[in-house]
């Protein structure tokens, strides 16, 4: 019974989050610009690509709002799904569980008692492939990939997306702050 309630307690704090996202900004008030959002989805697609890869990339504000939306050449419809939800993933339970890319939640939902229920939230998907941008220690954005053969492909190919733009994020974060 303690178990089912703990459960419980952890689905409807995951609900009310997540149909609260619309509302989330970044603490420090940093807001990925949509140049470099395009800059590090293309950067992941170019790297599947380079491995025979044909995928998607997605790049989601901090609220999990779609910034770029990239289909591959020869990549399939449900690329761009997948990308997405690997991304929204990332920037709207991160900060909650406290992790920095999907394959982790993925570990967490699978020896979670509650993880079936959790993953059933809109949007939410356990599966590798989506990587955090973040300022410092603040997820400002998130990228996902979806569509090479296993998502720790996709992980690699978002990891090069975000590789590609993280010192610039870092700079302008910090310019910020002053």
């Amino acid at each position: 019974m303690a178990r089912f309630v703990i459960a419980t307690g952890v689905v409807t704090a995951l609900v009310l989050a997540a149909g609260s996202t619309g509302a989330q900004v970044a603490r420090s008030g940093y807001t990925l610009p949509l140049s470099l959002a395009m800059e590090a989805a293309a950067e992941a697609v170019r790297a599947c690509e380079s491995n025979g890869y044909a995928v998607s990339a997605a790049v989601v504000d901090v609220s999990g709002v779609v910034k770029v939306q990239a289909k591959g050449d020869h990549s399939t419809i449900h690329t761009r799904d997948s990308s997405f939800r690997k991304a929204y993933t990332v920037v709207t339970l991160g900060p909650i569980f406290h992790f920095d890319a999907s394959s982790t939640f993925a570990e967490l939902a699978a020896k979670n008692p509650a993880g079936q229920a959790i993953s059933s939230l809109p949007d939410i998907l356990p599966l590798a492939g989506g990587v955090a941008i973040k300022a410092g220690d603040e997820i400002v954005a998130a990228l996902g990939v979806g569509g090479a053969p296993g998502g720790d492909k996709d992980e690699a190919c978002a990891r090069a997306g975000v590789a590609k733009i993280q010192e610039r994020v870092t700079a302008a974060a910090q310019k910020r702050a002053g």
